[in-house]
């Protein structure tokens, strides 16, 4: 139902409760003189402070109007006033053009914390999952993936000067529009050094961590576009993690593709089932009610395997509990599939677990000797053996696995297993002829490191 509805619905109550307790009250009154009487009144509308902000807008950036005025927001009167105003003492708090000189004080940065003011239960799932600080952690806390961005990516190796705008371009281009990264701010509050906007686990300096509007786009917030599987797709896709080539190659995606059109996609939460729709999404799976379960916002409460980091384990800790994981994703299967169907595929991945496990032990064994002996490279990137080592597990070995949990099966074979079993082998003459001649080769006989 409508927001819009809503108010009407909720006016109505309001109205017939009213009149019940009036009823109720003058058959009463005889008995109890002194009662109490209180005025109900009903406001609409919104201040001269939102309606001035949203008339500025209307001439400066009409698209925001009207992508605001499609969505629930606008039906429920929620302006930019509500979302944007933060107090002065705010370290985000700067002024535009129409509020310089007045007490109102504004951020174009808008934090979960701010959503959380309406919407704290989605908000409180949301820091739970690998969406939150876990997103942002390569980009803000891993020394290695910092490296990666500004020394290899950003030409600081040729001599560019880390710090300066191309060498942070590796970051603000790519890995922090997925991310997230650290907010940081010039003396006017503003955002600096390309630091905004980011992805889904950007910090602010308000001390929040996370962007909701990855998934749920400025400035409509629509539901239904999050439940389709183009919202993941900004993320999860590419030769590292081909999510969403990966569910449009399964039958799933294939009914999205041919049926999507057709299906109910802004159903209430807890209330979109099958029947609006006759395949999951990404969301359905991770995400949605659907049956017995209701909708959440920590996407890693369903998951069994840890199918993203060099080795596959199963969930715990701050990854979320695997074992439980496992027994929710069935009854989300169970809405469509029979037992003997979840019993196979849930029996496949963990075969697929363990096997690719299996090369990525060996690959281990063999690195971890070369590195004893004094035979692998200071810089990983100049050396055909570590270059293997990381293409086995962060591109092959992740599309194998995710593409057999999610019925991908030529991601799973000819992108997985088949360029695994390749890979390996170069490894394993790499490793025998270092360990051999006591040397590294050169040139390496490896002529293409990234397979895809």
């Amino acid at each position: 139902m409508r927001p819009v509805l809503c108010r009407v619905g909720a006016i109505a109550a309001v109205l017939l409760v009213g009149g019940i307790l009036t009823g109720v009250a003058a058959a009463k009154e005889a008995r109890l003189p002194n009662l109490a009487k209180k005025e109900i009144v009903i406001k609409r509308g919104m201040s001269e402070e939102a309606a001035k902000c949203v008339e500025c807008h209307a001439r400066k950036t009409p698209g925001i109007i009207e992508s605001w005025k499609k969505g629930k927001m606008a039906h429920a009167g929620i302006t930019c006033y509500d979302c944007h105003v933060v107090d002065k003492s705010s370290p985000m708090a700067s002024q535009c053009e129409g509020t310089r000189g007045t007490d109102t004080y504004i951020s174009p940065m808008v934090s979960s914390k701010t959503c959380a003011r309406c919407h704290p239960a989605e908000v409180d799932q949301f820091l739970k999952s690998g969406h939150a600080r876990l997103a942002g952690a390569p980009v803000i806390e891993k020394e290695k993936f910092q490296k990666l961005m500004y020394y290899h990516e950003g030409a600081a190796f040729m001599g560019n000067k880390i710090g300066s705008p191309s060498n942070r371009a590796p970051r603000a281009s790519g890995c922090q529009m997925c991310h997230g990264t650290k907010v940081e701010l010039g003396p006017d509050n503003k955002p600096i050094k390309e630091t905004w906007p980011g992805g889904v686990g950007t910090r602010y300096p308000d001390g929040s961590i996370g962007n909701c509007t990855v998934c749920h786009t400025r400035h409509q917030f629509s539901v239904a576009e999050a439940r389709k599987p183009e919202a993941c797709a900004s993320c999860h896709l590419g030769p590292d993690h081909p999510d969403m080539e990966i569910y449009l190659e399964s039958k799933h995606g294939q009914l999205y593709l041919t049926q999507g059109d057709e299906w109910k996609w802004d159903s209430a939460p807890d209330a979109w089932q099958p029947g609006d729709y006759t395949a999951p999404t990404c969301a359905t799976c991770h995400m949605s009610g659907i049956g017995d379960l209701n909708t959440t916002h920590n996407v890693n409460e369903r998951l069994k395997w840890d199918l993203v980091h060099p080795r596959s384990e199963i969930r715990s800790g701050e990854r979320g509990d695997g074992e439980k994981g496992a027994v929710l994703m069935r009854k989300v299967c169970t809405n469509c599939h029979g037992p003997t169907q979840i019993d196979a595929q849930v029996k496949t991945l963990d075969n697929v677990v363990a096997l690719y496990n299996q090369y990525y032990d060996k690959a281990t064994v063999m690195l971890n000797d070369l590195k004893a002996k004094g035979l692998l490279k200071k810089d990983p990137w100049r050396d055909g053996f570590q270059e293997l080592y990381y293409f086995l597990w962060h591109h092959t070995g992740r599309r194998a696995r995710q593409g057999a949990a999610m019925n991908g099966p030529d991601y799973a074979h000819w992108h997985g297993f088949f360029q695994m079993q390749q890979v390996i082998k170069d490894m394993e003459d790499l490793y025998n002829y270092r360990i051999k001649n006591n040397k590294i080769e050169s040139p390496s006989h490896v002529m293409s490191t990234a397979p895809d």
